[in-house]
């Protein structure tokens, strides 16, 4: 075992559970993009650390978010 080294990542949790201040909100699109890639995809939870429960929330909101021209479907192209 010499010369391996450990590597040690930091345990994701979810900011939702931890600040319940937070409110998931399809209205106030500011926070809802923090979950989304530059290209307008769902950042998976396995990623942002969410819970489930959260994020089935966040996916629910971001869509109607959506419906209603608050987010993008797609990103900005590369031009």
């Amino acid at each position: 075992m010499k010369g391996k080294k450990r590597i040690f990542n930091r345990r994701k949790y979810c900011r939702f559970c931890a600040d319940s201040s937070i409110v998931i909100d399809y209205k106030n699109p500011k926070p809802l993009k923090s979950f989304l890639t530059e290209r307008g995809k769902i950042i998976p939870r396995r990623i942002s650390g969410t819970c489930a429960r959260h994020q089935r929330m966040l996916t629910r909101e971001i869509k109607r978010a959506r419906t209603i021209a608050l987010l993008p479907y797609v990103g900005r192209p590369d031009s």
